[in-house]
């Protein structure tokens, strides 16, 4: 029961708090104009499926080619920093 109150009260909260935003007009301007976005979107969605979908599927390939090359740059640091280490630790056991 105490879960439902918190949850009632967070959307109440944010629900009041975005009415209570929206009495200043500049908001409502900017309001307006992200949901006509989001609408044109969405309508171009519905009728191009195929055009999202391509588009999700590059967007999605670069992320993994920009998270593959993170990932090759990463290793090769550790690698650097450990033979580094290992240079650091042969010199000290050889004075």
């Amino acid at each position: 029961m105490g879960k439902n109150k918190l949850f009632v009260g967070i959307v109440v909260g944010a629900v009041i708090g975005g009415l209570v935003t929206l009495t200043d007009k500049s908001t409502r301007d900017y309001t307006k104009g992200k949901l006509q976005y989001v609408s044109n979107k969405s309508r171009e969605a519905i009728q191009n499926p195929s055009d999202v979908i391509r588009s999700a599927k590059t967007s999605f390939d670069q992320f993994n080619d920009t998270l593959q090359n993170g990932a090759n740059n990463a290793i090769n640091a550790l690698e650097q920093v450990e033979n580094t280490m290992e240079r650091l630790s042969k010199k000290r056991k050889g004075n």
